[in-house]
């Protein structure tokens, strides 16, 4: 190899990996945008009452669970579009049906949903909650349930400018989000400026509100700026494309599993975490927020990964998904890496933003929060290298294996390995997080074997690769 074919390999893989960053900051900022979101709502709730709190809590748990499921199958929008831009940098036509059937399938998804949630309190009565907490999570599931619809909507049009790498309106849009919601809040949750006070009801309709706002804005930025309104996004709306409609459900419906293999997991963490008592189940809460927010990196650069390899998919350029999957997946395990060590180093500090570290009352939850930080610490870098890993995937357009692996990992490993060291064992609730954290290492292991494979199994060519002319991608 000649220094000058060393020097322009470098400079490819420095300019992807800014490619990436450019593309990848946004969508983690967005990301956080949401966090900040969902926890004025935690919040404002908690003003309300613990007993308003809990109630909102478990209505929150059944609309999440839908919500995720359905942005995961509206997700298969975002390697479709990348893969035909990919293909044809100005493959207008074709990115313009695939956004119109991931509208579709957004629309499809919430009337089933509509329908579980308007009935939340007799699924709640049947699950063994307490009838009046079940009255009360009904009332807010009730206003909630219609922030569906423009939540993937928004979505939809995000994975749209996203797979065009223009996210900065993105998250221009979750900064003014945050203070939206929290202003419609404080505004019909507590009856200011001459609204009536409606308690929950008031956070759920706040949050229709939010949706609303941000779909909204979002499509005016699609109609007006120029390099989206040329794909005329909304135009012909109701005319099928059903062979297109099918592959995004194929493509979809395993990443909606995926997604919701990985939160009901968790949800079930809490579940069993809270057989160990209140203590326990609030050192598992600040633990898992801790956790949480610092996921949204990895996260962000799996969205990011996704459009990166898609492209380089669609223009079936074998050395451009090399480059395109390996640098954000190295960018954010790094970044995970970090994070462990200072869940590590600065355990009390990290747990000091949800206690008063100086209480008495509450020595017990603040060690029991660094055990678990300890073991959290140590699958942050699983983690990212799971999300990571199933993000470069979804650009390959491999989503029912990867589903497989998902289950498998969270389900057959990870609960049933928290189960036994909880119980059998006697661990506790450092057994849940140690059987967390085994789920999340042989998910992680069995996306990145397959990322390696990816040649021997015939993932890495494009689905036009007989017709298309091949080309660098160099985006």
């Amino acid at each position: 190899m000649t220094a000058a074919t060393s020097a322009t390999g470098r400079t490819i893989w420095i300019a992807e990996a800014k490619a990436t960053m450019a593309l990848a900051w946004p969508l983690i900022a967005t990301n956080l945008a949401q966090v900040a979101i969902n926890a004025t709502d935690v919040v404002m709730m908690g003003w309300l009452g613990p007993e308003a709190l809990a109630a909102g809590a478990l209505g929150s748990n059944i609309y999440f669970a839908m919500m995720i499921f359905g942005i995961g199958v509206v997700t298969a929008a975002a390697p479709m579009a990348a893969a035909e831009l990919g293909r044809r940098s100005h493959s207008v036509r074709d990115v313009r049906r695939t956004i119109r059937q991931a509208f579709w399938a957004g629309a499809t998804l919430c009337l089933p949903f509509w329908l579980v949630l308007w009935n939340a309190e007799a699924l709640l009565v049947l699950l063994g909650q307490d009838p009046e907490l079940a009255r009360k999570a009904a009332s807010y599931t009730r206003a909630l349930q219609w922030a569906l619809l423009p939540t993937f909507l928004y979505v939809v049009l995000r994975i749209f400018i996203s797979a065009l790498e223009r996210p900065r309106w993105a998250l221009a849009i979750g900064a003014l989000a945050v203070p939206f919601n929290a202003f419609a809040n404080w505004c019909l949750m507590f009856g200011h400026l001459g609204f009536p006070a409606l308690g929950l009801p008031g956070a759920g309709i706040g949050s229709v509100l939010t949706s609303i706002f941000m779909f909204g804005a979002m499509a005016l930025i699609v109609v007006s700026d120029r390099r989206f309104r040329r794909y005329f996004v909304f135009g012909r709306f109701w005319r099928a494309d059903w062979a297109r409609y099918r592959e995004l459900w194929r493509l979809g419906l395993p990443i909606g599993m995926t997604l919701a293999f990985e939160v009901l997991v968790f949800n079930a963490a809490v579940l069993l975490m809270g057989l160990f008592g209140a203590e326990a189940l609030a050192a598992h809460s600040i633990a898992l927020q801790i956790a949480a927010v610092s996921f949204m990196v990895p996260l962000g650069f799996s969205q990011a990964v996704t459009v990166r390899v898609g492209r380089a998919l669609g223009a079936d350029d074998q050395a451009a998904i090399t480059r395109a999957g390996w640098i954000p997946f190295v960018m954010g395990v790094t970044f995970m890496a970090a994070m462990a060590l200072a869940m590590m180093l600065f355990p009390h500090a990290l747990i000091g933003i949800f206690l008063d570290r100086n209480a008495p009352e509450n020595r017990t939850v603040i060690e029991l929060a660094v055990s678990f930080l300890a073991i959290a610490a140590l699958f942050q870098v699983f983690d990212g290298a799971q999300a990571i890993g199933a993000g470069m995937l979804r650009g390959l357009q491999d989503t029912r294996i990867p589903m497989i692996f998902a289950g498998i990992g969270y389900w057959v490993i990870g609960l049933s390995a928290g189960v036994f060291l909880a119980f059998p064992m006697k661990l506790e609730g450092v057994g849940i997080w140690l059987g967390l954290a085994a789920g999340l290492a042989a998910v992680s292991a069995m996306m990145l074997f397959r990322w390696l494979s990816r040649t021997r199994l015939g993932l890495d060519r494009s689905p036009w690769a007989a017709d298309a002319p091949r080309q660098t991608v160099l985006l």
